[in-house]
């Protein structure tokens, strides 16, 4: 059964809202001489800490080679399932084609992508890391569904610290 619950009675002078205006006109003015916090986009942009999550890219390392053997956890993990991953071989004079992969196709939808960061956390091979970028525009919703090589533009190159390839 619902509740009645009982207001309290306003005073004759709370009834003529003059407090109320008075405090909201208070306000209007304090806010008035405070420094203005808008940017003038694009010549001023924003600055973000070190771990803002931007949208996500594809890495190589520092030779040039990809770090992705196409496991596809990412995929997997994905909630809005953004990613589709191609698994393909690498070439056969490769050092690494006996017990690696690549992708063959990569590609994120980043009408799709809620830029959570999981595909980061479950990359075994540390290949997918968030970018600082938050500008991703075009004027095709086909603009905006990335491919393997402009996902390697926006990941860049990481130095790593561990060489797997020369097994040190």
């Amino acid at each position: 059964m619902a509740k009645v619950v009982e207001r309290k009675k306003l005073n004759w002078f709370e009834q003529l809202y003059l407090p109320a205006i008075a405090q909201g006109l208070g306000m209007t003015f304090k806010e008035m001489f405070k420094p203005h916090i808008t940017l003038q986009y694009p010549e001023e942009r924003q600055v973000f800490a070190d771990d803002y999550r931007g949208a996500p890219g594809l890495v190589k390392d520092q030779d040039g080679r990809e770090k992705c053997v196409s496991c596809q956890l990412c995929e997997f993990v994905c909630p809005p399932k953004a990613i589709v991953i191609e698994p393909g071989e690498l070439p056969a004079d490769d050092t690494a084609a006996n017990v690696e992969k690549a992708p063959k196709e990569f590609f994120i939808d980043f009408l799709r992508c809620i830029y959570c960061g999981l595909c980061e956390e479950i990359c075994p091979e540390e290949a997918i890391f968030m970018t600082s970028r938050y500008e991703l525009n075009g004027s095709k919703r086909e603009d905006l569904v990335f491919n393997k090589q402009q996902l390697y533009e926006l990941g860049g190159t990481r130095v790593d610290p561990i060489k797997k390839w020369e097994g040190k």
